[in-house]
């Protein structure tokens, strides 16, 4: 019988643990993925810290997966997205992200953080070549997120950013490409991290809770903290959207109604669909998309969490199995 190295959560609240695990044997439907590079995303945090209670323990993290498949070498991505049951009222609709019985890598079923790992061949996205392996794990959720929230803004000339890490240093890129100004939000008086989001395209940064030099017509907040959706409320012209694109965010609290008023929208993204997927790939294709990674050997697992817990990280964290 193969094994394989793998960093596992035990139960929540608990530093990953190091074990040696049967390589996974793929079911009909599925293909077994050796992995190249696996992202490090804050909802691998999330998943350790326990504040995903539909996650299952013991769980290998890891949705940020680029790897070959075993017998074909085909390069594929494997995102948080790992399976839907195609038959809901909202899997029939095209809400296939709202599935009821959806399964999540890393969370449901075992994901990256391994040398090996199964998914389902139907979820898997292709990969555009002209990124390497550690640059494009980060396209694998901090892009498709980040771009079914930029999606969600439509057709906005001026889009706030809220938290810059990995999935805002992407979509920075592609707004400035579409010829959309961007204005990048930081923690107060994080100079360097402003300097970051000026170096991948912002027009202007500053801290959360400073006024833009424009009132926005549109704010997407990253980070999970809630105090900042009155903040984006209110640097958001009438008319505008704030989107919330985080799987966890804590809580929100009370504000003025005239923050709201004047016809502004507040809503949230929730994880993503194939489509999503292959329309983001696309555009990863079109936009030469500079990725910024730091990569751990798969054993520094917790540091590479330590250090996105702590804002040590510009771009993103790669594990390298």
């Amino acid at each position: 019988m193969r094994v394989m190295r793998a960093m596992r959560a035990s139960a929540p609240g608990r530093a990953l643990t190091a074990a040696e695990l049967p390589v996974p044997q793929p079911a009909p439907g599925q293909v077994l993925v050796k992995v190249s590079a696996c992202g490090v995303c804050r909802t691998d945090l999330h998943v350790v810290d326990g504040e995903l209670t539909q996650c299952r323990y013991p769980v290998t993290p890891g949705h940020e997966i680029v790897g070959r498949v075993v017998g074909s070498g085909a390069r594929v991505g494997i995102p948080w997205l790992a399976w839907t049951c195609g038959e809901c009222a909202d899997c029939r609709a095209g809400r296939e992200n709202l599935c009821a019985r959806a399964r999540f890598t890393g969370c449901d079923v075992d994901g990256g953080y391994a040398e090996y790992v199964v998914a389902d061949e139907r979820f898997c996205l292709p990969i555009p070549e002209r990124y390497s392996d550690a640059e494009a794990a980060p396209l694998l959720c901090a892009g498709l997120i980040g771009y079914r929230c930029y999606a969600k803004a439509g057709q906005s000339k001026t889009i706030g950013i809220y938290g810059f890490g990995a999935a805002a240093h992407i979509m920075a890129q592609v707004a400035r490409a579409d010829g959309r100004t961007v204005f990048a939000f930081t923690r107060e008086n994080d100079l360097q991290g402003q300097q970051f989001a000026l170096s991948c395209g912002a027009h202007w940064a500053g801290d959360s809770n400073q006024a833009p030099p424009e009132p926005l017509d549109a704010a997407i907040i990253f980070a999970p903290a809630g105090e900042l959706v009155p903040l984006a409320l209110k640097a958001t012209r009438k008319g505008g959207s704030v989107i919330c694109g985080g799987i966890h965010m804590s809580d929100i609290p009370s504000f003025p109604y005239a923050l709201l008023w004047g016809e502004r929208t507040l809503r949230s993204v929730a994880n993503l669909t194939r489509a999503d997927g292959e329309e983001f790939m696309r555009v990863a294709a079109r936009v030469h998309i500079r990725t910024q990674t730091r990569a751990y050997a798969l054993a520094e697992a917790n540091a590479a969490l330590a250090d996105l817990r702590t804002g040590r990280l510009e771009g993103a964290a790669v594990l390298r199995p």
